[in-house]
């Protein structure tokens, strides 16, 4: 009996201690943000704010260009995550119901790309984005950004798709459906946590990234949030209320994202890592 107590103790305590090791900054992060400025230079830490203050928030948003940043980072990840997901549907598919030479080692292909550092890429984008005069552009980060998620999208959609009887769809074609109707109607929407997954996989990865547009788009103007963070601190010296309120914004939608689409998320990965 102390065995099968010890045994569940321990496990729950260290699943506590990581929980909290990895909330607290995003507590802090927030918490500092509606912080009077006396309250975050204080010798003795205030954990809980008492006396919130919006106006950290209101110098985020008077920052130069944010709402056009804003608008760059939602266009370019969007149109990833879509494009992504339309062109994995037609992969998966593919590699999932068709019997093709060169099949199992265009797999391996993808798993050796999800795996390699796509840094090692980076003075090839841009010689072939500067070469083709495309710099400062959101095109080619779109296109990058898609490149990224691939192969991930493709292997997660390809287990779910391979996890659909064949006989589900063989019946509806038999019914009158075509190929493509049925995978309309009877596969894509058994999908629907491989979509969420990858999805939210896309959005996190384009959301966040940082070296290429770095590289890339040197035009105040034609860059994401992630470089304007970046810049935050140095616009306004060491007022650390409005950096991290501009970092409470930057990541509030990925925070309200993974809160609807965890359970799907998480099951979506496993699941789709597993079958076919």
């Amino acid at each position: 009996m102390k065995r099968s107590l010890a045994g569940r103790v321990w496990p729950n305590a260290t699943a506590a201690v990581l929980f909290v090791g990895f909330v607290f900054p995003v507590y802090w992060m927030f918490a500092t943000a509606f912080k009077p400025t006396g309250d975050i230079i204080s010798e003795n830490p205030v954990w809980f704010p008492t006396n919130v203050t919006l106006s950290h928030f209101k110098k985020a948003v008077d920052a130069d260009n944010f709402w056009t940043l804003v608008g760059n980072s939602v266009t370019v990840t969007l149109c990833s995550v879509v494009c992504s997901l339309v062109i994995a549907l037609f992969a998966a598919f593919a590699l999932a119901r068709m019997r093709f030479r060169g099949r199992r080692g265009l797999i391996v292909t993808f798993m050796l790309a999800q795996m390699a550092p796509w840094e090692v890429m980076i003075i090839a984008m841009y010689m072939i984005v500067r070469d083709n005069d495309m710099l400062d552009s959101l095109v080619p980060l779109t296109v990058f950004y898609t490149m990224m998620v691939l192969p991930l999208t493709i292997l997660t959609l390809r287990g779910y798709v391979a996890a659909v009887p064949k006989e589900l769809e063989e019946s509806a074609m038999v019914d009158g459906c075509t190929r493509i109707q049925a995978f309309r109607r009877v596969i894509f929407p058994l999908l629907a946590p491989g979509l969420m997954a990858t999805s939210l996989f896309g959005f996190i990865t384009a959301w966040n990234e940082f070296p290429l547009v770095l590289i890339l788009n040197k035009d105040n103007e034609k860059q994401t949030l992630p470089l304007w963070l970046s810049q935050f601190q140095t616009a306004f010296g060491d007022d650390w209320g409005a950096t991290m309120a501009a970092s409470s914004l930057f990541a509030l939608p990925i925070l309200i994202l993974f809160i609807f689409l965890q359970r799907k998320a998480v099951s979506g990965l496993t699941d789709g890592a597993v079958k076919g």
